[in-house]
């Protein structure tokens, strides 16, 4: 049965609550001007945390560490990092409510990689540790953010600058934390598009980075301003790509990353880094805005796919290529457009994880026990792991290439390194694969569809059994090879040992008295052992020079479907000089 909508809402809704039955209120009418002024759509509250997945340079074999965090903690006392107090560690009067909620949302051995172990008195005080070490500076307070539309610029707050290690694992993430009040929608947008880019793709005719921020400038605590960024700078970009062939990393993030420093840039830095992803980094967005259903479709997918403003109305891309967004990219389990309060929109597309919701409910805005603090905790985490499993994956997957660019064939000394590498990666990626690969992070429906929707995006499943099979193949030839040589080795022990029966007789010969020779004198006794010694030498190195071709006389010599003339022709292999190959 169809009942028009209009219908639906002249109905007052005195319908009494019965068991099993809900009572729906009339729909609150949003206001038009909305749908046809964007720039009306307050964000009352903006979150956006960004993750910026980095490679690490190997550290040499013979160094005193071999830990990236340990060289960042001891390598100088004048980098603002510093090591964050674990929470877990510290005084249980500070461990609140949120810590726990975060804690028990994930599995037993997602807590062990994310949080470490408890340990008994007996064991080691490290033993328990969790793999993953953080690293917080404080010195910066706000980016400032300027515009190509406009040149009033916008400052946000810091929340948080952090850089994650993991230990065992090449690979570090920056994370920054921004916030900001009272926004319009556009400029939300224009955030979320703009401000993490590591470079610019291409420049516009006015000069400026394409798709980049006009200007972002990181701002200390007494306002001083620390690093700018130099997305104008074109041939920097284009001589450091042209001569390292590699990106150039904007001036501000190079800032915001020191001491490390980027590998192909010729800075002094025991700590190097390089890209590992796009120049677009991932990122987490949290909007709290007066009533969510005033956001059209359009708005929803461009906050997702992080496509940037566009005209009011509009989508922006065609209608064939969003053609199942919702059920792609929305996770819409708390999301009743037609109910009062609304709920809140979940969104992820891989690259970017969204939250839309009421800044009338205290529940979304609550930092504490409400959604703003799950989103910046909870779902941080649910977005970290699959980033980092991808990271750690790409990162595996180039120092395979990497032992195979140095593979030199015909070079001893290259196989016996590429052999030693491949081992190594072998190894690093039997630990991840125990240590840190999770198919499923928590028993918690919402938790879980996220981090499933996630990593499928991601399509971290796919790249894992990818780089799963080349190293197993890499193994198998290197196996393969090694049981090669070992049964050549026996093939000749086994000529030689044949041979050098003719020879064990021969002295043996001296044992059994045919020659008397025990009371002559010693220059007697030195002459009959180098009549004997000498041509057993010669026999001996003759069947290790033959081995090859006198294996293939004993093979055929066993053969007794061969007759007496081809089993001669096999020896004249052994008499024969082999050419060498022409050029």
């Amino acid at each position: 049965m169809f009942v028009h909508l209009s219908l639906l809402t002249a109905i007052p809704a005195v319908i009494p609550a019965k068991a099993g039955i809900r009572r729906i209120d009339p729909i609150p009418e949003v206001p038009m001007e909305f749908a046809t002024n964007p720039a009306k759509l307050r964000v009352r509250h903006f979150r956006q945390i960004l993750l910026w997945p980095l490679q690490l340079m190997p550290l040499p074999d013979d160094g005193p560490l071999q830990s990236h965090s340990q060289l960042l903690e001891q390598v100088s006392a004048d980098h603002p990092w510093r090591e964050l107090a674990d929470e877990f560690c510290g005084d249980p009067e500070q461990f609140h409510e949120r810590h726990y909620s975060e804690f028990i949302t994930f599995l037993p051995y997602v807590q062990r990689f994310l949080y470490g172990e408890g340990v008994g008195q007996e064991a080691s005080s490290h033993a328990g540790e969790s793999p993953i070490r953080v690293f917080r500076r404080h010195d910066v307070a706000k980016v400032r953010m300027t515009f190509k539309e406009s040149d009033q610029p916008i400052d946000f707050d810091i929340v948080h600058l952090d850089l994650y290690f993991f230990y065992d694992i090449d690979v570090v993430i920056l994370v920054v934390e921004i916030a900001a009040d009272d926004l319009e929608l556009r400029q939300v947008q224009d955030t979320l598009y703009r401000f993490g880019r590591a470079y610019p793709p291409y420049w516009d005719d006015d000069g400026s980075g394409g798709h980049c921020l006009k200007r972002a400038e990181w701002i200390g605590s007494n306002g001083q301003v620390l690093s700018v960024s130099d997305y104008e700078m074109r041939s920097k970009y284009l001589s450091f790509v042209s001569r390292c062939r590699a990106p150039c990393i904007s001036s501000h993030w190079e800032f915001l990353l020191r001491p490390l420093v980027q590998h192909h840039s010729g800075e002094v830095g025991l700590v190097r880094y390089r890209q590992i992803e796009y120049h677009r980094m991932p990122l987490l967005a949290y909007l709290a805005v007066d009533d969510p259903r005033a956001l059209t479709r359009g708005d929803f997918a461009r906050l997702v796919l992080v496509a940037g403003p566009g005209k009011p109305g509009s989508l922006p891309y065609s209608d064939q290529h969003l053609e199942g967004f919702e059920s792609r990219y929305c996770y819409d389990r708390y999301w009743h457009p037609q109910a009062e309060p609304p709920g809140t929109r979940l969104m992820s597309c891989g690259h970017a994880f969204v939250m839309v919701g009421s800044a009338r409910e205290a529940y979304f805005t609550g930092l504490e026990n409400g959604l703003l603090g799950q989103f910046r905790h909870q779902f941080f985490l649910l977005f970290l792991i699959p980033h980092f499993h991808k990271a750690a994956l790409l990162m595996l997957s180039d120092r395979l290439v990497a032992a195979l660019n140095r593979l030199e064939i015909g070079h001893a000394e290259s196989v016996k390194q590429f052999k030693r590498a491949i081992r190594q990666i072998l190894e690093v990626f039997l630990r991840f694969s125990h240590r840190y690969w999770f198919h499923e992070v928590s028993d918690q429906m919402q938790a879980r569809a996220l981090f499933r929707i996630t990593s499928d995006h991601l399509g971290t499943e796919n790249l894992y059994t990818e780089l799963r099979e080349e190293i197993q193949d890499m193994s198998q030839y290197l196996d393969s090879d090694s049981l090669r040589r070992q049964a050549n080795t026996v093939v000749r022990l086994t000529v030689v040992t044949t041979a050098g029966l003719v020879a064990t007789i021969t002295t043996g010969f001296l044992g059994i008295n045919l020659i008397d020779a025990a009371q002559d004198d010693l220059v007697d006794r030195i002459l009959f052992f180098a009549l004997v010694a000498i041509p057993s030498v010669l026999l001996t190195g003759f069947a290790v020079v033959k081995s090859k071709p006198l294996s293939d006389f004993l093979e055929a010599l066993s053969d007794e479907r061969l007759s007496h003339r081809d089993k001669l022709a096999a020896l004249l292999p052994v008499w024969r000089r082999k050419r060498p190959p022409r050029a």
